[in-house]
């Protein structure tokens, strides 16, 4: 990632781009050329140094969001066995670099996927609903000070925060705001 490239990525309306479960998500960016190549490398092709490049495009929009400080960054988990093939979840090394420049904390044990789901990316709203349904536990114990911030790559429907909110709204859960790098809609 050239700094002419990193420079030519599109940022969205510094605004909520919907809302899911009562909770704002934002999306950082426009799904396209050179953000969704910086996506694809890291998440498919084991370029896990592009974790910098995604963290400093997410957290340059989210410094246009709020200059609060107090957030546990929570990253979208993928199942044990997914991350045993893969070798690392993409979304991990994100946040951590997400953390590590904005200064936030990091807490990837507060909620884990123990549902292997299918990819998303080819179901529909209701397919995603059914997939996603009961994948995530909540580990209580794991809470940290701070509003929860969930960070994910692509939000397409909402279908993940949506099943991850619900699961820590039952354990009483519920400050909670949501930041992926993107979604494939603009409007």
């Amino acid at each position: 990632m050239c700094s002419k490239c990193y420079n030519e990525m599109d940022y969205l309306p510094f605004s909520i781009n919907r809302i899911v479960n009562g909770k704002k998500v934002y999306c950082a960016g426009v799904y396209e050329k050179n953000l969704q190549k910086l996506i694809r490398g890291l998440k498919y092709h084991r370029q896990k140094d592009l974790a910098y490049f995604l963290a400093k495009f997410m957290l340059e929009y989210w410094q246009n969001i709020t200059d609060k400080k107090s957030f546990q960054v929570v990253p979208v988990p993928i199942y044990y066995k997914r991350k045993k093939k893969r070798k690392y979840n993409h979304m991990e090394l994100t946040s951590i670099e997400f953390c590590r420049l904005g200064g936030y904390n990091y807490n990837p044990n507060l909620i884990e996927r123990i549902k292997d789901t299918k990819p998303q990316y080819k179901l529909s709203k209701n397919e995603r609903i059914k997939n996603l349904s009961n994948a995530f536990k909540v580990n209580k114990d794991k809470l940290m000070d701070g509003t929860i911030l969930l960070i994910d790559d692509i939000c397409t429907t909402g279908s993940t925060f949506e099943e991850m909110i619900k699961e820590l709204n039952k354990n009483g859960i519920t400050d909670i705001v949501c930041l992926t790098a993107t979604t494939p809609f603009s409007d």
